[in-house]
This record gives structure tokens, C-alpha cells and sequence, in this order.
């Protein structure tokens, strides 16, 4: 422990007369005199250590700690002590390079550091090679318009169910986050779907071309490009295409029923829900996802009454949090009037009007009474 005490001396002696280089290399050597005889110190003397390497961090000047993190960012075998301190330093230039880089830094300790640092501590950590969800949860929570970009940028990063409903939020009036968003692999389909509803023209073109496999299904128009990027998908989408399998299957064996659609939406899986509702309200399946998908509860609530459910379905799938509805009981009871008031004929044909118009065949129907126009408007959104 002598020749600790005499670079603690050292550094001390260089702090006080302003020697960068000293204090760097005095504290460079109390990191190798620890690295060299860890295995052999006691409890006691490594937590000597440890209160050095806070106290001697704290003390030596701004652009020494910068030096010194610089050098032992990478390194796993640097002191966890050591590293720790310089990432909870307030000085982002100080924490940013082991906090983008050092494999020494647990998750206990990033998650404390993104509870609470600023925003340039934040978009260290955004770009480690590797980011577990509970920790993107928190960037994307707490992280400004750069730190959220980094996060949708970075392939190493675990985005979670809600974290991808958050970026997809904050993507509507940010086209380079939409970009990054929607170019990402492990995007779930019903934000994709989301994400392009919401996303520009320009946007969703960029989106294309960054993905060689959409770049021939480019068409005029926005909802064009949108219906054909969700098909292109869905034929890569192994999730989709056991879903579509199962359903076809079903459908064949005249077995499809209410059941599927509402066993679908009680266990919140997307892609069974919508197959199977679309298949028994003999709708396309676009239609089937945006009713889903869309806040407006009137929507889902058309084709769940088109394919003949109940209400408890219809119930379900005003539940499923793919929408993030959040309907309060009263809201409930609201829909659950309006859903029982809807006579499924008057569905149906809102929903043929509805498709009819999508698909550009017609701009009006003349066995559509005005009336039932008007609930494709205020139901279907």
C-alpha cells in the first residue's frame, strides 16, 4: 500500500500545481497497481481503491478526467470503480465515453445513469453497440429529439412493444424519425402499419428506398404506397403468414368463428385478430388492421358488427391496446349503446361503401342512403 499512498501524493502534488500529464500518469499507474494485485487484496483494500479512484477523479482537472475515461472506456478489465465514477460525472464530455463504449458499466448502473443525467449522457448511452429495453424504455421516455433518433438509428437497441408505440407517436411530426423507425427490421407490423398512416408521402418514399424489397411497389399515391408496403410485408411476416394459414384453414373446414376473432383479442395478438376478422366480415384485410388500429372506436366496432359479433368480441377488441383507445368504463358503455343499436345489414353495407370508395370504383353509391353515409364518416374515421 506504500507505493499507493505515494501516488496518491503525486496526484495530489499535480493537482495542486496544474501538471495534466502528471496527474494522468499517476493516476494511470494507481489503475495498473489495482489491475495487478486485485485478485490478491483483501475486502478492505479494495474498497481503498475504490474510494481513491472517487476521490482522485473528483479532484484532477476537467480535460484529465477526459483523458483518463477516453483511455479506459473499452477496456474490460478496467476498475468498475473507476469507470463508475467517470460516468456519473456531471461533465458529459467526462461520462460520454465510457458510457457509450465500457462493457465494465451493468445495467443497474446505465439505468441510473439514464433516470437522471442530461441529455447528452443520454445520447452516450444511445449509442453503445448494444441497449437492453429497460433502458431504451427510459431513452425514449426521457430523451429529447436527438437521443430518440439514436435510439431508432442504433440496430443493437431493444425497443419494446411501447417503446415502438412511443416512437411512432413522436415519428408523426418527425420525418427523420419516422425514416429511422420505419426502416427498422424488428418494428412489429401494426406500428409499421401506424407509422405509414401517419408518415408524409416524401417519407414513406424514403422509407422504400431504403428497402430494396418495397422499391417496385411505389405507386401514385399515399394510400397506394401504404396498402402495398403492408402486403409486401405481410408476405415476409412469418407471424402473419401462420396467422393466415391457420385462418384459411378454418375457413375451409367452415370452423371459423366469433370465438377466434374474440380468443385473438383477449391474448392482444394483432395478427390472429385481424385475419380472422377480416375473413368473417368478408373485408379486406387492410381494412380489418386500420379499424383496429384506429383511435376512433367507431371504426372497429362496424366491421366487428359486418362479421356478426357480439358484443363481448366487440368489447375485446375495443380493449386490444394496439390502439391505445384507454376507454374509460363510461366510454364503454357509450360504444356498448351504439354497437347494439347498429343493425348488421346497415354495417355491412358502410363497410361496402367504405371499400368501394377506397378502391376508387365509385365516388358515390346510389343504394347508400345518405344516412348510412354519414356513419361511414363518423364511424369509420
Amino acid at each position: 500500500m506504500a507505493t499507493l499512498y505515494s501516488l496518491i501524493h503525486e496526484m495530489q502534488d499535480a493537482s495542486t500545481s496544474g501538471s495534466t500529464k502528471r496527474q494522468l500518469r499517476a493516476l494511470t499507474r494507481i489503475t495498473d497497481l489495482f489491475l495487478a494485485g486485485s485478485a490478491r487484496y483483501s475486502k478492505r483494500q479494495v474498497e481503498l481503491f475504490d474510494e481513491v479512484f472517487k476521490l482522485l477523479v473528483d479532484a484532477v482537472e476537467v480535460r484529465t478526467r477526459i483523458k483518463l475515461a477516453r483511455r479506459f472506456a473499452a477496456d474490460p478489465g478496467a476498475p468498475a470503480s473507476l469507470v463508475r465514477a467517470f460516468a456519473a460525472n456531471d461533465a458529459a464530455a467526462v461520462a460520454a465515453p465510457v458510457l457509450s463504449q465500457s462493457p465494465v458499466l451493468s445495467e443497474p448502473d446505465l439505468v441510473a445513469s439514464a433516470r437522471t443525467q442530461s441529455q447528452d449522457h443520454l445520447l452516450a448511452i444511445a449509442q453503445r453497440q448494444t441497449i437492453s429495453e429497460a433502458i431504451t424504455d427510459i431513452l425514449i421516455e426521457r430523451g429529447q429529439q436527438r437521443v430518440v433518433r439514436a435510439v431508432a438509428k442504433n440496430s443493437g437497441a431493444q425497443i419494446s412493444d411501447d417503446g415502438f408505440g412511443e416512437l411512432v407517436l413522436r415519428a408523426g411530426a418527425d420525418g427523420e424519425l419516422a425514416l429511422h423507425v420505419g426502416t427498422r427490421r424488428d418494428i412489429p407490423r401494426h406500428h409499421f402499419v401506424k407509422l405509414l398512416e401517419t408518415a408524409s408521402a416524401s417519407v414513406c418514399s424514403r422509407i422504400i428506398a431504403a428497402n430494396p424489397r418495397l422499391a417496385e411497389v411505389v405507386r401514385e399515391t399515399v394510400t397506394d404506397v401504404v396498402d402495398d408496403i403492408n402486403g409486401e410485408v405481410r408476405r415476409h411476416s412469418p407471424v402473419h403468414a401462420k396467422a393466415k394459414f391457420r385462418v384459411k384453414r378454418l375457413s375451409e373446414w367452415k370452423e371459423l368463428r366469433e370465438g377466434d376473432v374474440h380468443a385473438g383479442a383477449r391474448a392482444q395478438n394483432f395478427e390472429k385478430t385481424v385475419t380472422a376478422l377480416a375473413a368473417l366480415a368478408g373485408c379486406p384485410i387492410e381494412i380489418a388492421e386500420r379499424a383496429v388500429l384506429n383511435e376512433n372506436p367507431g371504426a372497429v366496432q362496424v366491421i366487428a358488427k359486418a362479421a356478426g359479433c357480439s358484443w363481448a368480441t366487440a368489447k375485446a377488441l375495443l380493449l386490444m391496446t394496439v390502439a391505445e383507445r384507454k376507454m374509460s368504463n363510461m366510454d364503454l358503455e357509450r360504444a356498448r349503446a351504439n354497437y347494439e343499436h347498429l343493425e348488421r345489414r346497415t354495417a355491412q353495407r358502410v363497410l361496402e361503401f367504405y371499400e368501394s370508395r377506397r378502391n376508387m370504383l365509385a365516388h358515390t353509391d346510389p343504394a347508400i342512403t345518405s344516412g348510412e353515409a354519414a356513419k361511414l364518416e363518423a364511424m369509420m374515421g
